[in-house]
């Protein structure tokens, strides 16, 4: 087998967008059909490479031909130009419900989508338990499909899919319909994926999944291939662009509407402001702010990365129940203690954002503000980031080996 699961040489797919479509049997005819149309270009000469048994995005905003480019690649569409080499078995996500029967019942579906994915009756009857198991929707799984939910509908397909067992897997926003229950069941088996050397191509505007998921991205723009590489750069770049990302005199990057916005970062240890500190010690990250309007029931939210780039943690007064009926007009502050700093030596970057109460605004993302060294303190452990205070206790002493 070759080194590559896909390569795009060349790629051009357009569509026609009609501007002046007859309306009538008359125009019609006085038209000779011929009605006015727009070439628009979807994907416009792209080339890629996607090595085999990484898990590779196409990022870009709505538009951008990302989908475009994995359904030529699924073969659902066909290029105007160029050549597309898949080498391996392939199954497509690609939209919910696809393949599906909407009279017939799950179970039947099953059998129907699994077949037309490439599995025998005897296969499907192996893993047909498992793929039940995978999309909990065991309940509902001898009736029509047309009754589900769009959540079911995905589940059930996603999980056909995914037992197909493919050297390549494409997949377009499926997790973006799924609970968070089986979005973890979905990056688990992705996982599995990976470790058995099957490739996974994804598109999805859920940049942290990009970002950390994900081994390498391509980004689009208008059809054509921006940048390709290493996920975490890419992504964070496009991120920063896509939301006018601002650089900060003091360090970092910003967006968001600013009505709201963070003017002063710290990180204060022993009632210092500092950029250095050890394991264990309690932290207060304060964020001093201004505010031009009211705002109800604020979300204020703290991040920390790696310097490698790694999503470390991160945490919003939504989850920690802290609830700010609002904030006025006006300057203000608010802190963020950690009583014991689970983080073993390594430098990190620190982020503060403000949203609205509904975390779908952003008044002000201000990232990677500022950075910070973790000495050597107390526990200390053997490896990773993180420190979780284990121990060792409880050894059985050897018994002897009976003679004989």
């Amino acid at each position: 087998m070759s080194d590559f699961a896909v390569r795009v040489e060349n790629v051009t797919k357009t569509f026609r967008v009609y501007t002046d479509r007859n309306q009538s049997l008359k125009s019609a005819i006085i038209a000779r059909g011929r009605n006015k149309f727009e070439e628009f270009v979807a994907v416009d000469d792209v080339s890629l490479e996607i090595p085999r048994g990484i898990t590779f995005g196409l990022l870009g905003h709505n538009g951008s031909g990302k989908s475009t480019l994995l359904k030529c690649i699924a073969r659902i569409l066909t290029p105007n130009s160029g050549k597309i080499t898949v080498d391996g078995r392939l199954a497509a996500m690609l939209e919910v419900g696809s393949g599906f029967h909407p009279n017939l019942t799950g179970r039947e579906n099953v059998y129907l989508n699994g077949a037309i994915l490439g599995m025998s009756k005897k296969e499907i009857d192996r893993k047909f338990d498992a793929i039940i198991d995978f999309s909990g929707v065991e309940r509902f799984i001898d009736q029509p499909v047309k009754n589900y939910s769009s959540g079911m509908y995905v589940r059930l397909g996603f999980a056909v899919a995914i037992h197909v067992e493919p050297d390549i897997l494409l997949v377009d926003e499926v997790l973006a319909v799924g609970d968070m229950q089986f979005q973890e069941k979905c990056t688990e088996k992705f996982s599995e994926l990976k470790a058995d050397g099957r490739t996974v191509v994804v598109v999805s505007h859920a940049h942290d999944l990009m970002r950390t998921f994900c081994d390498e991205v391509a980004w689009l723009q208008n059809g054509r291939v921006i940048e390709t590489g290493d996920a975490m750069g890419i992504v964070d770049a496009y991120a920063n662009k896509e939301h006018r990302a601002r650089k900060v005199e003091s360090g970092g990057v910003r967006f968001g509407s600013g009505e709201s916005y963070v003017t002063k970062l710290e990180w204060i240890v022993d009632g210092v402001d500092t950029r250095t500190c050890h394991t264990g010690d309690e932290v207060t990250i304060r964020a001093h702010y201004q505010s031009e309007i009211e705002i109800e029931r604020p979300i204020f939210g703290t991040s920390l990365d790696s310097r490698e780039g790694v999503f470390v943690w991160g945490h919003h007064s939504r989850d920690a129940g802290y609830v700010v009926s609002s904030i006025k007009p006006g300057t203000g502050s608010i802190d963020v203690r950690i009583p014991s700093l689970p983080l073993r030596p390594g430098t990190f970057d620190v982020s503060f954002s403000i949203q609205d109460r509904t975390g779908t605004h952003v008044y002000d993302a201000l990232q990677r503000a500022i950075r910070i060294d973790v000495l050597t303190g107390t526990p200390i452990e053997s490896g990773g980031i993180m420190t979780f205070g284990s121990s060792f206790e409880n050894i059985q002493p050897p018994r002897p080996i009976a003679a004989g």
